[in-house]
């Protein structure tokens, strides 16, 4: 009798634990590589020419690719994080990877955050916790003559993932939803943040600038597109995230200009090979915003009537405890 209650026991366990395991959104099918080297001159060629780049999260009802993308980049996705919240191993911001995964019959696009958090546990043996602890932040706040910045007359609306694209247009996946991107000839271009707001850029190649025009821009869409900037090219693992502490709520139209050098600079600090850059020994913009420096992306914030301040905050953070630095066979 009590072997037979061992028996009904245990198959009762097994039965919950594959029960428990059919709860976990997975890919049907997915392929991990290591991403091959950018070559920054054909992307560059490539952008001038109007040809959108596929670097990053893009995902539609049937597939997600993940094209190029560290691994810090791949948890801040999976789990609904900024890079800055992830306490990892400094490796992880530069390992990246290239994944094609195949989605299940009848799966949503809402699935797939947890899908790739399912590959990542599985595949990469990520473990991880959470906990709240102070953090150093860049505070995006107002200057001391107010903002010089006008306020939008229109409200910004979120992506519509299901309208066609246009030519020169992809979404990409952010931690924060979709964001639509129009790539134009010589590098300019739209980022459509949804309820963040737009961004139109463009590159004068006789003043070697960036002009860049916001509109119905969201202060904290402000920061976070200072963020990339800041952080270009390396996962952003030396520079702190800029956080909007302004305390204004409306939405702003605002154009700032800044040097290509300083961009290139921050980019070649992460190890980017970027061609036509200042020449080696000539004087580099830091690894990071330094909110007492003197870059022009500084002086751009300034003349908006804002400032940078170094300051800390308590942000909910995620730890990585473990992570193998080769993915399990596909």
């Amino acid at each position: 009798m009590q072997s037979k209650l061992r028996k009904i026991t245990v198959g009762l366990a097994l039965t919950a634990l594959a029960a428990f395991a059919q709860t976990r959104p997975a890919f049907e099918v997915a392929s991990i590589k290591p991403a091959e080297p950018i070559d920054m001159a054909k992307m560059m060629a490539a952008a001038q020419n109007g040809q959108m780049p596929k670097i990053g999260a893009h995902v539609d009802a049937n597939r997600a690719e993940y094209t190029y993308l560290d691994l810090k980049s791949l948890i801040s996705l999976a789990y609904g994080v900024k890079p800055y919240q992830i306490t990892c191993p400094d490796w992880m911001a530069n390992a990246r990877f290239d994944i094609v995964a195949k989605l299940p019959e009848k799966a949503s696009k809402d699935d797939v955050p947890r899908m790739l958090q399912t590959l990542l546990e599985d595949r990469f043996k990520l473990t991880i916790h959470r906990t709240t602890a102070e953090h150093p932040v860049l505070a995006l706040v107002v200057g001391k003559g107010g903002p010089k910045m006008k306020e939008s007359t229109e409200v910004p609306v979120a992506i519509d993932e299901s309208a066609p694209l246009k030519d020169g247009e992809m979404i990409q996946q952010s931690p924060d939803g979709p964001v639509r991107v129009t790539m134009g000839k010589l590098g300019n271009g739209v980022m459509d943040m949804g309820k963040k707001g737009k961004i139109a850029y463009g590159i004068n190649p006789s003043t070697m600038t960036m002009h860049m025009d916001a509109s119905m821009m969201t202060m904290a869409g402000f920061a976070d597109m200072l963020t990339q900037f800041s952080q270009m090219g390396g996962g952003g693992a030396a520079s702190p995230q800029i956080v909007d502490m302004t305390g204004l709520k409306g939405y702003y139209q605002a154009a700032i200009d800044f040097s290509l050098a300083d961009l290139i600079s921050m980019m070649r600090s992460r190890g980017l090979d970027i061609p036509g850059g200042p020449a080696a020994g000539a004087p580099t913009a830091p690894a990071a915003i330094d909110p007492d420096g003197k870059s022009s992306l500084i002086e751009a914030v300034q003349s908006l009537g804002l400032k940078l301040e170094s300051r800390k905050a308590m942000v909910e953070q995620l730890i990585v405890d473990h992570m193998e630095k080769t993915p399990t066979d596909n």
